[in-house]
């Protein structure tokens, strides 16, 4: 439920601006100088994108416009400005991962994510902010410095894909591209009142060229652990379901070079009926906020009228093996890697590494064999089956986004306690990537000021009937526009 209508270019939808540019009523030029304007009077404030470069995007645009003169064929994002996450990778520009000492070298390349927005005539408008090797969920870093929430600058835009959720909030850009391995999309997404889908692995390719990076101890390749492989996912960020959706389309390009990439997408006709809704409220671990409740009843009552039948059960097992098992593979692949954040990464980083390594020990020990971490391995693949043959095509998950509200400003550097906090608030996004299965995040209410949204989570390549619905819930909820 849109209550506004749009009086300048930047507040369209994707979809209205794509429609607007096919159709002559407004110009790719025209478009991307309204989005540069809004990104002048608020991204000072907000700090949202970085590596912004006018000339480039506005040489775009105008490729575009002639493009739509001269009746050549347009992509279905034609002209649309969408940011892309700074640690993947865009011909020209660095992916600096937030660190000073990966900001120097230029992409050569694409990430594929990248080159199939492109190829569908996005305008890339901007790199958005994260944290420094995009393991916090905050986006602060000493390169490109502190994204603030729209809504408010005392509680975290999200992380790790947090510039890209403020920027689109704040009117930047109608669309964002990020990845989330541990609820870099969805959770950004959910504390600035956006929507965000996490894709079925495999569905949008995860390929980029081979990254290296020199250290005091010689060149180093950065290496991509098996639970990147196996459970990061590239999908979008938008401010509306529809919008969310015809970007997963464009990205959705089966691409071999990815190690679990598929090489086609099954075909998957629509059921007769509206799925089964099962709402999972808490694993057992940590109660949940009053917002947070809140926005679990608004979103049931909206499905509900919307026609699913709805099921309230008392935790769900599997989920919570999930989330524990995302604790150990995470943090034992990344383990490695330690060494080097050390070496080149920021103290935010490193602070909240050692406290949520602390987090994980506190389950498995501070040091896991390597036959508890095989084990976790195989218990993962065991659950795949065991969601899988629960959900089908006949049934979705909600579940919180967190059990908190949008956390305070560096929570998880305040202190091993409030570390071990987040991470067990952090169930809902912990348990679906290790996973792999797709789901998506969307505003439910309004809560003192914030918005709070919920999760939902379908079957494997079942992302239609996950928007579908997240539609359902956007139909019935007032639009969420932060003042600024």
């Amino acid at each position: 439920m849109d209550n506004s209508l749009p009086t300048q270019p930047w507040q369209l939808t994707a979809v209205q601006a794509a429609g607007a540019v096919r159709e002559r009523t407004l110009s790719a030029t025209e478009l991307v100088r309204s989005c540069l304007d809004r990104i002048a009077a608020v991204n000072p404030t907000v700090n949202a994108l970085a590596d912004l470069r006018p000339d480039e995007a506005l040489a775009a645009a105008r490729e575009a416009d002639r493009r739509t003169a001269a009746g050549e064929e347009l992509g279905p994002l034609h002209g649309v400005p969408t940011s892309t996450k700074i640690n993947t990778d865009q011909r020209g520009h660095a992916s600096s991962h937030g660190v000073t000492a990966l900001a120097g070298t230029p992409a050569a390349e694409d990430a594929a994510c990248v080159a199939a927005l492109r190829g569908a005539g996005a305008v890339l408008l901007g790199r958005s902010n994260a944290p420094a090797f995009s393991y916090r969920w905050f986006s602060t870093n000493d390169l490109h410095g502190r994204t603030l929430n729209p809504w408010a600058p005392d509680r975290t835009p999200g992380g790790s894909s947090g510039g890209a959720a403020a920027g689109l909030a704040a009117g930047m850009t109608p669309l964002a591209q990020g990845n989330d391995i541990g609820g870099s999309i969805r959770y950004p997404a959910a504390c600035c009142g956006v929507v965000g889908i996490r894709p079925t692995v495999g569905r949008v390719s995860n390929w980029t060229a081979p990254a290296y990076v020199d250290t005091p101890a010689g060149r180093q390749q950065l290496v991509m652990p098996m639970t990147v492989q196996s459970c990061a996912v590239e999908g979008p960020l938008a401010r509306t379901v529809a919008d969310a959706r015809l970007a997963l389309h464009v990205m959705s390009a089966p691409d071999l070079r990815d190690p679990v990439g598929v090489p086609a997408l099954p075909d998957r006709p629509r059921p007769d009926g509206p799925p089964v809704v099962t709402v999972v409220r808490s694993i057992g671990t940590v109660p949940n906020h009053p917002a947070v409740e809140r926005a679990i009843d608004e979103a049931v009552r909206k499905l509900a009228e919307a026609g699913h039948r709805i099921e309230e059960v008392d935790g769900l097992p599997l989920l919570a093996e999930a989330a524990r098992i995302w604790s150990l593979l995470i943090y034992e692949d990344f383990r490695p890697s330690m060494p080097m954040v050390e070496q080149i990464g920021d103290e935010g980083v490193r602070t909240s590494l050692k406290l949520s390594f602390a987090a994980a020990a506190e389950v498995w020990g501070a040091a896991p064999s390597l036959a508890t971490y095989i084990h976790g391995w195989s218990r993962r693949a065991a659950l795949i089956t065991e969601l899988q043959q629960l959900l089908g095509r006949e049934r979705l998950l909600l579940t919180p986004v967190s059990a908190e509200p949008p956390f305070e400003q560096d929570a998880d550097l305040a202190s091993p306690e409030r570390a071990a906090e987040l991470v067990a608030a952090q169930w809902p996004m912990a348990a679906v990537p290790i996973l792999g299965f797709p789901a998506a995040t969307v505003p439910a209410a309004l809560v003192d000021g914030l918005p709070m949204s919920v999760q939902l989570i379908g079957g494997r390549f079942e992302e239609d009937l996950v928007l579908d619905a997240a539609q359902a819930i956007e139909d019935r909820t007032p639009r969420l526009v932060p003042a600024l």
